[in-house]
């Protein structure tokens, strides 16, 4: 990473931390009045109420050895009860009152989330702050969330969940030896050594108030965000430095193969860069991007060439930036912002015998797209497609938070609005710019869950062709362009390729 670059992460920090502390929020009259970090969007016409407490600490802030304390932490705290209530209690108020109290930690941010009717709202509000100011620390929830934890690692992402694990298998491999190359749960080496004493140092060094940032939305006015902040203003203050995110270390490896069983072939490709929300060049690239291939939509270059006209799997999308999807949405998670960005494609599930074939094909149209360029006519539609889309995105008073918070790490006000004001100004000429500037299929890093490796290897180093047949007859210039695909060059060094069990994942 340049010197420049280095410069602008330490930057985005300082500039995080001084939004901090001089946010303006309207009062219940209209005039301005200050109340430092808090977000407020009141909104009429509802009774529920949405807070989020986002704290600036994930799992790059998980000392060495320690990997995955700071979710665990979080789970704990969420879960575990309080000093007045086990937790068992916790559900049982809850539960009365339909209220949600959750927590989801990534690379960069911790945020607790609860929701409720206001009708509840003074009773759910002083748990959901014991929550975070006096968490009980439960040795039997404890020994219950770590189990669990290991057991996430082992039997789900290791076993049942291909799409997940090449997906944070790419992110171990692009980040190794960074404070991103661990997965956001840990490892099972580190969660079995963590003791509950550990849980509670952790708790007290980064859940702490200058890291702070309140949400408040739908029925809520100043007067709940003042005792909020009265309450919260009890948890510690270390006036620690959020440490800088280093650029990652180049790896000799480029190709990692996780091996398993399964009968299909996951394939994650991708790299860090530095575009990120803010710069000139991220809004042309999130359209560009999306005309490629916006997640879990058809329509999309890769997914009309690997699956619509091939019919060789389910699904083939590409990433302007680290993408987690909402539980239970096809929609980008808000509160996963990073210094650091990534782009990305995944292609799956795909048949074992067609696995270099879809490399390849993928490979090609990414090519095709830096040389030909998307057309006037595609960014037209895929602008139209967005100014709609877009707006899904916050649809709810809890997604219109979790972006109002992100706005304030990127610093970048109302970004899904001022997005969708651009669209009109984008042309066409800035979306391909944009592309030629930052995709880079020259740097991808590759990724493959299968079951033979050894095989796939081999197959991968042989430079020889990889001819795709298909059951039903298909279009002459599909057959052509297949015979171009086949023999797309590679160019793997034996040495770039690491073949691993499923079972080293995220083990120490």
């Amino acid at each position: 990473m340049s010197a420049t670059r280095r410069s602008a992460s330490v930057s985005l920090v300082a500039c995080v931390l001084a939004s901090l502390a001089t946010l303006l929020l309207p009062s219940r009259g209209g005039a301005q009045e200050e109340l430092a970090n808090v977000v407020f969007l009141p909104k009429e016409g509802t009774d529920i109420v949405t807070l989020r407490i986002m704290f600036i600490a994930g799992s790059s802030s998980d000392p060495k050895g320690k990997e995955g304390i700071t979710a665990l932490t979080a789970r704990l705290m969420a879960e575990g009860g309080t000093r007045a209530l086990s937790a068992a209690e916790l559900r049982t108020a809850l539960f009365p009152m339909a209220a949600t109290l959750d927590v989801q930690t990534d690379k960069e941010l911790t945020v607790f989330e609860g929701r409720v009717h206001r009708n509840h709202l003074q009773k759910f509000m002083r748990i959901f702050c014991d929550v975070l100011v006096e968490p009980r620390f439960d040795p039997k929830e404890f020994e219950r969330l770590r189990r669990n934890a290991i057991e996430n690692i082992e039997r789900r992402i290791r076993s049942s969940d291909d799409e997940l694990l090449g997906k944070l298998a790419l992110e171990a491999l692009l980040y190794e030896g960074h404070p991103y190359g661990h997965y956001v749960g840990g490892t099972v080496a580190a969660l079995k050594a963590l003791k509950l004493e550990d849980l509670q140092a952790h708790a007290r060094a980064v859940f702490t108030a200058d890291r702070m940032i309140l949400g408040l939305a739908g029925k809520v006015d100043m007067g709940l965000a003042r005792l909020m902040k009265i309450r919260l203003a009890q948890l510690p203050k270390t006036g620690a430095k959020v440490p800088d995110v280093p650029p990652p270390k180049p790896s000799k490896v480029r190709v990692l193969i996780v091996e398993k069983p399964t009968k299909s072939v996951a394939i994650s490709m991708g790299y860090p860069y530095e575009l990120r929300r803010g710069m000139g060049e991220f809004f042309p690239m999130m359209v560009g991007v999306s005309a490629f291939g916006e997640h879990r939509q058809v329509g999309g270059r890769l997914f009309d060439a690997i699956r619509g006209k091939r019919g060789l799997n389910y699904g083939d999308y590409a990433y302007v930036e680290a993408h987690e999807e909402a539980p239970g949405t096809t929609y980008p998670q808000p509160n996963v912002p990073r210094r650091l960005q990534q782009f990305s494609v995944w292609i799956r599930p795909v048949e074992p015998q067609y696995a270099v074939f879809a490399t390849r094909a993928a490979l090609y149209e990414t090519e095709k797209l830096l040389k030909g360029g998307l057309s006037e006519e595609e960014v037209q539609r895929q602008k139209g497609f967005l100014e709609g889309y877009t707006r899904l995105w916050e649809a709810t008073d809890s997604r219109r938070l979790g972006y109002a918070m992100d706005d304030i790490f990127y610093r970048t006000p109302n970004h899904l609005a001022a997005f969708r004001a651009s669209l009109p100004r984008t042309t066409a000429s800035q979306v391909n710019a944009a592309l030629r500037k930052y995709v880079r299929p020259g740097q991808f890093r590759y990724v493959f869950v299968t079951a033979n490796g050894q095989a796939l290897k081999e197959a991968l180093l042989s430079g020889k062709p990889s001819p795709i047949t298909y059951p039903t007859p298909k279009p002459k210039d599909v057959l052509q362009e297949d015979k171009q695909i086949e023999v797309f060059p590679l160019r793997f060094a034996p040495d770039e390729i690491r073949v691993v069990k499923a079972e080293e994942m995220f083990a120490r």
